[in-house]
């Protein structure tokens, strides 16, 4: 197995022989407005460029996850870009009727068991946010595992933020990678969105044997908790050797 971060959320997985493209952000940077969440109101999404092509990204990919359907997850680039016959996996049903309309043939809602090439992907929950009244704003969100017998078992979390459902996921499947999206993006006064630091240090307490990928950082403008900041958290709290904290284009084997 590899990763490459690509930027956001967005990375490549390379799994059991198989190209995954996750929530892909692929429009050049400033393309859309500011998310207005009280946060870098003056600067439009995505903040920063891509680090290759979006030739390369979707080149020879087999099948697309998306987690759910904000933009900073799928954008108009991607629909306009990838193969409207390339598998798509999403979470729901409504979802799939979104995906569908933007004419993709081939939508498929990920379940417990959920199979392709082989290859065991299993929906898993999320919380995007933290009390009802966020909840309400931002949605319905999933991870997601993949498991084979010649691979490490992998959990993307997604647009979550640690709760009890994260450590359910863990104590079920035992992930050995797990990927974080952790920038810690705000909503004005309401709170995190997604994962910060605590969070991920919450994730590596409940996997201490577990490498964790920490994405979805410093590329829109909501964002607050930076690469280096959980870097050195991580050094503080002593788990330094299994946070990974890629720059966009970096590549990890497992």
């Amino acid at each position: 197995m590899y990763i490459q971060q690509i930027r956001n959320a967005t990375i490549i997985v390379h799994y059991a022989g198989k190209k995954f493209l996750v929530d892909p952000l692929l429009s050049d940077k400033g393309l859309y407005p500011p998310f207005l969440a009280g946060i870098r109101e003056d600067m439009r999404n995505p903040i920063i460029d891509l680090p290759m092509s979006v030739h390369d990204i979707i080149k020879d990919v087999d099948a697309v996850i998306l987690t759910h359907l904000h933009l900073d997850h799928y954008d108009d680039i991607a629909k306009e870009v990838l193969p409207k016959g390339i598998k798509v996996y999403v979470q729901n049903e409504q979802d799939a009727k979104q995906v569908k309309n933007d004419g993709f043939q081939q939508v498929e809602i990920l379940a417990e068991d959920t199979l392709f090439e082989g290859i065991q992907l299993i929906k898993t929950q999320g919380e995007h946010g933290r009390g009802e009244d966020l909840l309400k704003i931002t949605g319905q969100v999933c991870g997601v595992v993949f498991k084979h017998a010649n691979e490490k078992t992998l959990y993307i979390t997604g647009d979550t933020v640690w709760y009890d459902g994260v450590q359910k996921e863990i104590d079920s499947y035992n992930p050995e990678i797990i990927v974080v999206n952790a920038g810690d993006n705000s909503w004005h006064d309401m709170g995190s969105l997604i994962m910060g630091k605590e969070d991920v240090y919450e994730v590596h307490k409940a996997a201490p044997n577990a490498k964790i990928i920490s994405v979805h950082m410093e590329a829109v403008n909501h964002w607050t908790l930076s690469r280096k900041e959980l870097k050195r958290f991580g050094e503080e709290k002593g788990f330094s050797s299994s946070l990974f904290v890629p720059e966009d284009g970096e590549t990890y084997t497992f």
